[in-house]
């Protein structure tokens, strides 16, 4: 199966846990090889963008939906050193403990996070929460794992910009207890074309 034909494959996905699941433990082995020849750019977005926002490049980082480790992967090439990942496909995992970047990884289960507030000073999500992935109400979960003054730092793919219940989920957070801090446009994946906007949100209370 070719690079594009995994990426169809992602994008025609049923949503639900079980499917994201198998889909992923199937694609894990080749995974890193098909993001990296498809020009996939928002994992090292995401790092420059946490980097610019935080100075402690100790402070511990959830990388929820980690993957294979592609995202923390590039955090630690920012310099930040005490990451975790956490993904629901356990093939995905086995690659992510393969790279020796993360303090500790788990397997999610769907809808649930099981962190207690604040135990991270930032959470991630790399080309998670999106249309044929992790449903919109998942950036609410990950949001409930920030304490006061906290980041969250994801990305919406230019299908996730248009669907409305994504932004409103979005809209809501920052109705709520969060502030936005950037957003950045840019490329998603070179050789589809897309783009994604990084967010980078705080927990004022």
């Amino acid at each position: 199966m070719s690079a594009e034909e995994a990426l169809d494959r992602v994008y025609a996905s049923a949503p639900d846990a079980e499917s994201q699941q198998k889909l992923y433990d199937g694609w894990a082995e080749s995974y890193d090889h098909d993001l990296e020849v498809s020009g996939y750019a928002t994992p090292v977005r995401v790092a420059e963008m946490l980097d610019e926002h935080l100075d402690d490049r100790g402070a511990p980082i959830l990388d929820f939906g980690c993957g294979s480790g592609m995202c923390g992967r590039a955090l630690a090439a920012a310099g930040f050193t005490t990451i975790d990942g956490a993904d629901l496909s356990s093939g995905m995992l086995k690659q992510a403990d393969r790279s020796g970047i993360y303090r500790r990884s788990w397997q999610l289960t769907a809808g649930e996070i099981d962190v207690a507030p604040g135990a991270y000073r930032a959470v991630v999500a790399c080309g998670v929460i999106s249309v044929g992935a992790a449903p919109a109400d998942t950036l609410t979960l990950i949001a409930s794992v920030a304490g006061p003054g906290d980041l969250l730092v994801f990305s919406y793919n230019d299908h996730t910009l248009d669907d409305p219940d994504y932004m409103a989920t979005l809209a809501m957070l920052l109705d709520a207890d969060f502030e936005q801090l950037a957003a950045e446009s840019g490329v998603h994946i070179a050789s589809r074309g897309s783009e994604s906007t990084v967010y980078v949100l705080r927990r004022s209370r």
